[in-house]
């Protein structure tokens, strides 16, 4: 049976004959580091990072370059992601990242776009204009986590109630009654 490890200063270094981990982005089958290429070749003005989620394509945009480059994957003829899968908002407490999934149907391909912005001022533009999709997404990280996205048409609440007060989708959230049984 192998020993834990332990925490002293010194054990938990790498096994000396242990493989380098390999690049994430390394491993991406052809098709999709394809399109990373091709999307950073497209945003290489937006301040891009390459980067893989799981076997899905990822880049990373500062927050002011997310609607840009959101359009830019959008209207570009060999990505064509024309449809928003999925908006989340990921509280690491120190940020938030606010993770796009995009999908181009004709070429079956999915494009991860990533952004994060600071806990205690999280803002970003809006692209509820770009897929109307975001629409609800948007007003739930804002109901949650108190995202706001610029430019937005209406981030009334849509699933807490006006008065509702905080954010119950971050992790500094305090659930007075919570008692796990």
């Amino acid at each position: 049976m192998p020993r834990p490890r332990t925490n002293r200063p010194g054990h938990n270094a790498p096994d000396a004959d242990a493989e380098p981990t390999p690049d994430p982005v390394e491993l991406l089958p052809p098709q999709q580091r394809a399109t990373l290429d091709r999307a950073l070749t497209l945003l290489r003005d937006r301040s891009p990072t390459a980067g893989a989620l799981g076997d899905l394509p990822q880049v990373t945009v500062p927050p002011s370059h997310v609607k840009e480059a959101c359009l830019a994957c959008r209207d570009d003829s060999e990505l064509d992601c024309r449809m928003l899968l999925c908006l989340a908002c990921v509280d690491y407490q120190e940020r938030f990242e606010l993770v796009y999934f995009l999908q181009s149907l004709a070429r079956e391909r999915t494009l991860v776009i990533k952004a994060a912005v600071p806990y205690d001022a999280p803002s970003l533009p809006s692209v509820a204009d770009v897929w109307p999709a975001a629409d609800w997404y948007e007003r739930e990280a804002h109901d949650l986590f108190g995202v706001t996205f610029s430019g937005h048409p209406d981030l009334s609440p849509l699933l807490l109630y006006p008065e509702f007060d905080g954010f119950p989708g971050r992790k500094e959230y305090d659930f007075y009654d919570y008692r796990e049984f």
